[in-house]
């Protein structure tokens, strides 16, 4: 390079730049924001925003969730219908046949089955949540992303099974339909879908609180599995609900658990039973209200994971 009549080496050119930025250094200084992100302290509202930018990353999470579940087994998918049919059949062997637990005017299979789809998902997403954030120990400590993402593809993986398994419901009903069972399709069927995101309402709130608990305490692993099952028997799932019951103990444990109503009700969506508006309502209340509680424990203490897990 000539300069001035001058020819200038490599070592010449960077000299003169260095002279000219000190010369001048405002002229030559970087404008551009230094962008510094830090973990967010104290309660925080749900980055709406930031999840939505983040929905490839769930929606590879879920494909991810899935793939893993049925990684190397026989039956692959399958199992998502498998496992509620199952217990359909355990239940009508043992309660319907044998301790003759009423249905009403439905075949208790069918009657079970539309109680065990809703619980099914439910029960495999809190599980499933409730460890996720463990699970992800090396992606968590290494990157960024909102780390609500990780729950919330666990709950969906389960949503993929209710998908699936949801054919079967579809299956019976027609069965006993056509073999003259008291099954009336109607508008309120519409509601079927509505009810089914309330329960994943509260399995966001109740899976995002266990899995920001199960990271500082790892006792929840082994309460979680007994928490289903006590869950469970306290859920209207496989025997009639007792919303017009006499006695005010069983209305209190009916109201207080918002699965109830829920399941109550997509039984009642699904197979054209009188639907419990009042319970329905106040578990779709007691729904949103998980939700909020959940996820906003979970922002709080989500700046601690990676110290910590």
């Amino acid at each position: 390079m000539v300069s001035n009549g001058t020819l200038l080496d490599g070592k010449s050119i960077a000299h003169s730049v260095d002279l000219q930025i000190l010369e001048n250094p405002s002229k030559h200084q970087d404008k551009s924001p230094l962008a510094v992100r830090r973990p967010a302290k104290g309660w925080q509202f749900v980055n709406l925003s930031e999840l939505w930018k983040q929905r490839e990353l769930l929606y590879f999470f879920v494909w991810r969730d899935v793939k893993v579940r049925y990684t190397q087994t026989a039956l692959g998918v399958a199992w998502a219908v498998l496992q509620p049919v199952l217990m359909m059949v355990v239940f009508s062997v043992f309660f319907g046949r044998m301790a003759r637990v009423p249905a009403g005017n439905l075949p208790y299979p069918v009657f079970v089955f539309a109680g065990l789809l809703p619980w099914t998902f439910f029960a495999t997403a809190i599980s499933d949540a409730a460890n996720s954030v463990v699970g992800s120990e090396r992606l968590i400590t290494k990157i960024y992303f909102p780390r609500l993402v990780i729950p919330l593809a666990a709950i969906g993986a389960a949503g993929v099974d209710l998908c699936v398994a949801f054919g079967v419901m579809i299956i019976l009903i027609a069965w006993f339909a056509v073999k003259g069972a008291p099954i009336q399709i109607g508008p309120a069927l519409f509601l079927a879908l509505p009810i089914l995101l309330l329960i994943a309402f509260v399995a966001i709130g109740v899976g995002s609180l266990l899995a920001a608990l199960n990271v500082a305490y790892r006792d929840f692993r082994y309460v979680i599995p007994f928490l289903v099952q006590l869950w469970m028997f306290a859920t209207p799932t496989v025997y009639m609900q007792a919303f017009n019951g006499p006695g005010i103990r069983t209305q209190l444990v009916l109201l207080v658990n918002p699965l109830s109503g829920l399941i109550a009700g997509f039984r009642a969506a699904i197979l054209g039973t009188p639907m419990p508006w009042i319970h329905l309502a106040f578990s779709g209340l007691s729904a949103i209200v998980i939700l909020v509680v959940g996820c906003l424990y979970f922002r709080k203490v989500e700046h601690s994971f990676a110290d910590i897990i």
